[in-house]
């Protein structure tokens, strides 16, 4: 169920992997989607799932992920609205944040003594805008001081193709995600990127993602196309313990 998982304080996170959820093939198992191929009930019930394990009696928030910049703070623990939006963050406790990826790079974000906690979603066009850094600074209006990121899984520099012309554009921006793929073409590294827009700004940066394209244990677009499904980031602050 969770290719990474910790507690720091009171804050809880984690990045789940596609194993044990009751999707059936191509997307099995714990396919975390809102939209796609695979039967709603069955995606609910997998998050529904993962809620109960992870943060049991918490409210769940997500967004419809759109590759902006909006951020959205949460103050509701009843039941969320979904905006459109590519960040989420919350001073609540007992609200569990989701940030659903499939190559895409999830962040989650946490100044535990704040008690102030976000889950990012950056792919490129994210990277470029600089989503990272706005939810950083909207973390900072809410009392925010000292932040750690969290970069999860995501596709590697190294697999990440793209036309010459997207990695100048991306690169004259952020200089730190130009790569080249194992073949030797022109790609990108939005961890590598979005982990120096973070680091910039004074944030600790600690990197527990692995290549979703490499590895069979999570979900990947680029591998998969129409049949992947999606994994998700998490994070929530308890109020007790």
């Amino acid at each position: 169920m969770y290719h990474w998982r910790t507690s720091v304080g009171p804050v809880d996170l984690a990045f789940t992997d596609r194993h044990g959820g009751a999707s059936a093939a191509p997307y099995d198992e714990l396919n975390l989607a809102i939209e796609g191929g695979d039967d709603p009930a069955t995606t609910a019930a997998n998050l529904r799932r993962v809620a109960d394990d992870f943060a049991p009696g918490a409210a769940v928030a997500d967004m419809r992920q759109v590759h902006g910049t909006v951020v959205d703070v949460v103050e509701d623990r009843g039941t969320p609205d979904r905006p459109e939006a590519d960040a989420l963050l919350t001073g609540e406790a007992d609200l569990l944040l989701v940030v659903r990826v499939a190559d895409c790079l999830p962040v989650l974000l946490a100044d535990p003594d704040a008690g102030v906690v976000g889950a990012v979603h950056a792919g490129r066009l994210g990277l470029a805008a600089g989503v990272a850094p706005a939810a950083v600074a909207r973390m900072r209006d809410l009392g925010a001081e000292r932040l750690t990121a969290w970069l999860g899984p995501r596709i590697c520099g190294a697999c990440y193709e793209v036309p010459a012309q997207m990695q100048a554009e991306v690169g004259a921006m952020v200089p730190e995600a130009v790569a080249t793929t194992s073949w030797g073409t022109p790609s990108l590294d939005i961890g590598a990127g979005v982990g120096a827009q973070l680091a910039q700004l004074g944030v600790e940066v600690l990197d527990v993602g692995t290549c979703t394209r490499e590895s069979t244990h999570l979900y990947s677009y680029r591998r998969d196309g129409t049949r992947a499904g999606r994994f998700a980031g998490l994070v929530r602050r308890r109020s007790h313990g």
